[in-house]
């Protein structure tokens, strides 16, 4: 059986993923990791989290066109599948409750 659960760093990528759209390959996700969390990354961990997410069957990938750019290699590009984008639904929702529930927050209302 698949994992379908997912860890905070796995969670982070799957949604850059999805922020990225046609730009979400693993340099662009792993340099925008940083500017958003102000958090270091090695392209390793981005790569073999990318690689654990396609396993899990959250993203799947695809080779982009070769570009002079990069000296004739391609890219590639990631994109969320329906089943990442239902665990990421699940995430939000464990989130969502669980922040409404923290008794220092109760006086807040959470949309979610």
């Amino acid at each position: 059986m698949k994992e379908t659960r997912l860890g905070e760093f796995e969670e982070v990528i799957l949604l850059l993923v999805g922020i990225l759209g046609k730009e979400a390959y693993a340099f662009k996700i792993a340099d925008d990791f940083e500017s958003q969390t102000g958090r270091k990354v090695s392209i390793g961990a981005t790569h073999s989290t990318l690689d654990r997410l396609c396993k899990k069957g959250f993203l799947t990938s695809e080779l982009g066109e070769p570009t002079a750019i990069r000296g004739g290699r391609r890219k590639r590009i990631y994109t969320i599948s329906a089943s990442g984008q239902r665990a990421l639904e699940t995430s939000k929702e464990l989130r969502t409750s669980l922040w409404k529930q923290y008794p220092a927050f109760t006086k807040f209302t959470f949309q979610a």
